[in-house]
């Protein structure tokens, strides 16, 4: 059963998981839940332990669109995080309904966390379970041949046997895909230019050829300056959504690829008016959103011109459980373009307990406040607008 698309407002504050809805309009900011009607705050464990997480949750949103998703992770603060409460408001208030739709299905990547090689294989065999059989597949339906995203420098890279460990999760996952299928690995900025220089080759051998390597070294100059040492193609992912410049990954010729995150950079429209700017091919990925998360992810790869990679869409599957019915799950390594159908019964289920939801009831309204302060700050000084584009 799914949720229908009104609810009384004074019902969203009594459910589990519920969050007072007047107390966060009274506060700063509050006219921007105007048209919100039900807050439900939700905690769901991982399957996989994920960049050391073991547990994920936010907020969903209801209003006259249907569901958003504010779910920044707990290290950002408010400033940080209203992004992704633009991103949930325009998802619940407008929808995506009227974005470009250029084709039906999104072909995405299996993620592969910092695990040991067997739970890599077993990760890519669940995978193949759902999408059809990945290994030494030459192109599943979904058009490209099977791409895997690795996490490495999980460990310190002066760790010889965290860098050992990463190589041979490398291996496996080459392995266990066979000789077409592509590799890429992401190193969440972890590197300095020397270390990036030294590690990179290994790495792209292990892989027998890597796709391209995600944010290898965390400033934008660096990647331009690794782009001109290294024959393997870059990506930039911090560069653009955590960037006071996005737009330097172009102007300096820093990267190959355009990671594109729809909640931290403030929704869809926005994502694919930054990919306009950046020029860039485009790669659209996820922050281990739920269903509602992805579903704002899938509106915005069907609306990208050209998607010539895999999309990091298909991480619903390290959620232990998911609020929608069906899922977005891939099937034969890609996701439908279709609408989100939250069901009462799951996110019953899914709902945080009282203490969580008391702390996202008081986050919440901060992040409310900040994304009111910087509206108000983009408004008054057009200078201030990240990339000519207002949140």
């Amino acid at each position: 059963m799914t949720i229908p698309n009104r609810g009384p407002e004074s019902a969203s504050a009594r459910v589990r998981g519920g969050l007072d809805l007047d107390a966060l309009r009274a506060g700063v900011g509050g006219a921007l839940l105007a048209d919100i009607d039900r807050a439900v705050a939700w905690d769901v464990p991982l399957k996989t332990s994920f960049r050391g997480l073991t547990r994920r949750d936010g907020v969903l949103l209801h209003g006259p669109a249907g569901w958003g998703e504010v779910a920044p992770f707990w290290d950002y603060d408010a400033d940080a995080a209203a992004p992704w409460l633009a991103a949930a408001l325009e998802q619940a208030t407008v929808g995506n309904a009227d974005l470009p739709r250029l084709r039906e299905t999104i072909p995405v990547n299996i993620t592969v966390p910092a695990v040991d090689p067997d739970r890599a294989r077993a990760l890519i065999a669940e995978a193949g379970t759902a999408a059809g059989p990945a290994r030494h597949a030459a192109t599943p339906p979904s058009a490209l041949p099977v791409t895997v995203k690795v996490k490495v420098a999980g460990a310190r890279v002066s760790d010889r046997q965290g860098l050992a460990a990463d190589l041979e999760r490398i291996e496996a996952v080459r392995d266990a895909i066979g000789p077409h299928g592509r590799i890429r690995i992401d190193v969440n900025g972890a590197w300095d230019l020397e270390t990036a220089r030294r590690i990179l080759p290994l790495m792209n051998a292990a892989a027998q050829g890597l796709e391209y390597v995600e944010q290898p070294c965390g400033s934008t100059q660096a990647l331009a300056d690794l782009r001109r040492l290294v024959d393997i193609p870059i990506a930039a992912d911090e560069s653009i959504r955590l960037a006071a410049d996005p737009l330097a990954v172009a102007r300096l010729d820093a990267a190959d690829v355009a990671v594109l995150k729809v909640a931290p950079l403030g929704g869809a429209r926005r994502a694919l008016a930054l990919a306009e700017r950046l020029g860039l091919p485009a790669v659209v990925s996820s922050a281990i959103d739920t269903s509602v998360g992805i579903g704002a992810g899938v509106a915005l790869a069907a609306a990208l011109p050209g998607l010539k990679h895999a999309c990091g869409l298909g991480t619903v599957r390290l959620l232990a459980r998911d609020v929608a019915a069906p899922a977005a799950i891939p099937a034969d390594g890609a996701l439908p373009v279709r609408p989100v159908h939250v069901s009462r019964a799951l996110l019953r289920t899914a709902a945080a307990d009282a203490e969580l939801t008391a702390r996202w009831q008081l986050r919440l309204s901060h992040i409310t406040a900040a994304l009111q302060r910087r509206r108000e700050r983009e408004r008054a000084h057009a200078g201030s607008v990240v990339a000519g584009l207002p949140l």
